[in-house]
């Protein structure tokens, strides 16, 4: 390679340049159905087993399958409970997944981490009365109501990050 030769039009490429790896894109290593991130986004996860797991995930399902396990077993859960657990215990969660999203936060481990055990309880409340009545009305209007405010949050951090490349 001479001298002379230009790679973007500025600026000559020497003939000894090394190689940085650091400079390569990261590639996926794990399973999208573990991660639910593209690898530059791997920060989001924790590595378990030499995969990289969704960090929320990895404390959203145990503690809610828990949770509904342990409210199903007798009556010492009060029903008059539910639907204010419902509502209350993921909405931290879900502010905090849309402030994230648009941009208005930094993401932090330890903060999506409790805000998740959080909404975990209302997940494993959701998931025991769901197996009682699979047309709880609560159940589906809060399953309609933060699915929906956190697509949008998404949707128009997604539209913040392209207008501002």
């Amino acid at each position: 390679m001479s001298a002379d030769r230009f790679d973007d039009g500025n600026e000559p490429l020497e003939p000894w340049q090394p190689y940085d790896a650091s400079l390569d894109p990261p590639v996926a290593d794990t399973p999208m159905y573990l991660s639910h991130h593209w690898p530059a986004d791997y920060d989001r996860c924790a590595v378990v087993g030499g995969f990289h797991v969704c960090r929320r995930c990895l404390v959203l399902y145990p503690v809610a399958l828990v949770t509904g396990i342990a409210i199903s077993i007798g009556s010492w859960w009060p029903d008059s409970l539910n639907a204010l657990v419902l509502w209350l215990f993921p909405l931290p969660g879900v502010i905090e997944f849309v402030l994230d999203n648009v941009g208005a936060i930094r993401y932090s481990p330890v903060r999506q981490m409790w805000l998740s055990a959080a909404g975990a309880v209302a997940a494993g409340v959701g998931y025991s009365m769901y197996l009682k009545d699979t047309f709880d009305a609560t159940v589906w209007a809060v399953v309609a109501v933060y699915t929906t405010v956190c697509v949008a949050g998404v949707v128009i951090g997604h539209y913040r990050k392209r207008s501002a490349a």
